[in-house]
């Protein structure tokens, strides 16, 4: 077999084990180095598919690797992100647990995403790269906007979110998915207005502006359904 025909998978391989070390530096404590390896895991997320394309070499196995990874990655890692920062802000033993639905429905929602021909250009459905981004810079997000830091240290506002995401998650809500089928604008303007959008708040307030992006991803998406619905 041909090494160009492994370059996928290693970089599906990668995207898991940033996954796997993201994981283990939430469980010593360092919550906010989470957003890194997530980060770094969608990058290996991106390319691998790129590689695939580009080489001409997709397969099968690159197809349930890459949804094995991403249940890592998307899934487990910010799952984890929000068990660690609702323990540290309750005594309720149990409440840190709810968090959990994270992975779980982001299991279900790759499961889905497999066997679901419909999401050629459009997604249904927020994905879990985009769920995994939102949460895990929610540190960032309190710490650039302190009153809403408040917020982000109670327990309670914390299991909400993780509940609302994860339903996000399934909903059959068709959003903007950057697949470009030509370049003219008018039948790409809510995917140009998320770029810029994207652009100007990641320049003015770092990984602090991924949420706003987010949101301003599910805004646009709306909006787009709202005006042409399919």
């Amino acid at each position: 077999m041909k090494i160009k025909s492994h370059i996928p998978n290693v970089l599906t391989l990668l995207n898991l084990l940033s996954g796997v070390i993201g994981i283990i530096w939430v469980i010593n404590g360092n919550v906010v180095s989470g957003a890194y390896f997530i980060i770094l895991a969608a990058i290996f997320d991106f390319f691998d598919g790129f590689a695939a394309r580009l080489l001409k070499v997709p397969s099968e196995i690159g197809k349930q690797l890459d949804s094995l990874a991403d249940l890592v990655s998307f899934g487990v890692l910010p799952g984890m992100i929000l068990f660690q920062m609702t323990k540290v802000s309750t005594q309720l033993e149990w409440l840190p647990y709810l968090t959990l639905i994270v992975p779980i429905l982001s299991a279900v929602r790759l499961a889905k995403f497999n066997l679901d021909t419909r999401q050629s250009d459009k997604f249904i459905g927020l994905p879990t790269p985009a769920n995994a981004l939102f949460i895990s810079t929610l540190p960032y997000f309190a710490i650039q906007w302190p009153w809403v830091g408040i917020w982000l240290t109670s327990p309670f506002f914390l299991v909400v979110i993780a509940w609302i995401f994860a339903i996000l998650l399934l909903v059959e809500l068709p959003l903007i998915a950057l697949k470009f089928k030509s370049y003219a604008f008018a039948s790409n303007k809510f995917r140009y207005a998320l770029l810029a959008i994207g652009l100007l708040l990641i320049l003015s307030f770092g990984l602090a502006g991924i949420p706003l992006v987010i949101l301003a991803y599910l805004g646009l998406s709306v909006v787009e359904n709202s005006i042409s619905p399919e």
